[in-house]
């Protein structure tokens, strides 16, 4: 049984769109804010859906769906009472799968639902998204945003995750801190901040934790950061 999580912070629209999909062979769940929405997300890997209000208390919608693209590719329809395209092209942009104008019908909804769990279970990236990444002792899994050392649980940030993933899927790749800022966090590298190089200190931290006997990420003076070959 398919599970879909509903984000909507309006109890009676979520009462109405989960007693309707449940009506029609789905499990789900519900999030009434943007924080819940994220943790649920993250703490349930056999999610299918994520139904995504924007206008959620504590954490916007287009906030949630970018903290979600940090660590899992889950298809994401959004429910806004905006209609501008601009908006649709933008969510899009996000990460959004699918978009939904308030009012709609719950059999609208559904259309939209069957067709998007179709699309993705069909795209042949899901496959290659789904794959592990491995690198020493390390184990990235991309699909449930789990990491591993030495076979032991690491616990790492979405943008901790999101840096490995990068380096591991480029191995040979040198990354400048503007190329790792740009990359994970989406924004433009401006000032010579410290942002990265703390991330960069709690990963290599983590790692050292659980396996002192290897080291993972080399700092190139002047340059930037490496996978140690």
């Amino acid at each position: 049984m398919k599970k879909i999580l509903t984000a909507e912070d309006d109890r009676e629209i979520n009462r109405l769109i989960c007693e309707y999909l449940s009506s029609q062979g789905f499990e789900t769940l519900s999030a009434l804010n943007g924080l819940d929405a994220v943790r649920i997300v993250r703490e349930q890997s056999d999610l299918s859906l994520l139904i995504l209000d924007l206008m959620l208390p504590f954490q916007s919608g287009d906030m949630v769906l970018q903290k979600i693209r940090e660590f899992s590719d889950i298809p994401v329809i959004v429910v806004s009472a905006k209609s501008e395209t601009r908006s649709k092209i933008e969510l899009i942009r996000m990460g959004a799968d699918d978009y939904i104008t308030k009012p709609f019908d719950l059999d609208e909804l559904l259309v939209r639902v069957e067709a998007v769990l179709r699309r993705y279970e069909m795209n042949p990236r899901k496959a290659e998204e789904s794959k592990v990444l491995t690198y020493k002792n390390l184990s990235l899994d991309l699909t449930s945003g789990a990491a591993t050392v030495c076979g032991k649980a690491l616990t790492l940030t979405g943008k901790e995750f999101a840096i490995l993933e990068l380096m591991l899927k480029n191995p040979s790749k040198l990354w400048s801190k503007a190329n790792l800022f740009e990359s994970v966090w989406g924004e433009n590298y401006i000032t010579d901040d410290n942002t990265v190089k703390v991330h960069m200190s709690n990963i290599r931290s983590k790692l050292k934790k659980l396996d002192s006997d290897n080291e993972y990420i080399e700092t190139v003076w002047g340059m930037g950061y490496r996978l140690v070959t």
